[in-house]
């Protein structure tokens, strides 16, 4: 299981560089969601994927499992949030002053030598 997890991981890197390599603001914006969701996936799979009780005193098993990879995973979710949230805003109001969501279109017509 930890190797079809690595492998999704590795798929969804791909795909989030392949959108950030793009010229369209929401590509961009979604490849970092990509990237983040694959970073989660990644810290899950190294926590390893192995089943237990949960980590309370009263409970009397033979294996436990880990929240701080599960802590982890929640924290980072939360600054993905934030991130998207910020690039959406700054890709709208450069789409509203501009009138082009093109990082060619960005640049100016005086920049293409």
């Amino acid at each position: 299981m930890e190797i079809l997890m690595s492998v999704i991981a590795g798929i969804l890197f791909m795909v989030g560089t392949y959108l950030i390599l793009s010229k369209n603001m929401i590509r961009i914006v979604l490849g970092t969601n990509f990237i983040s969701h694959g970073a989660h996936i990644l810290i899950l799979t190294m926590a390893g994927l192995k089943t237990g009780a949960p980590p309370l005193l009263g409970l009397e098993a033979t294996n436990y499992t880990d929240p701080l990879p599960q802590a982890l995973i929640l924290t980072a979710i939360v600054i993905s949030f934030g991130v998207t949230a910020f690039f959406l805003v700054l890709g709208y109001r450069t789409y509203k002053v501009t009138g082009t969501d093109n990082t060619d279109g960005l640049r100016g017509p005086d920049s293409y030598d």
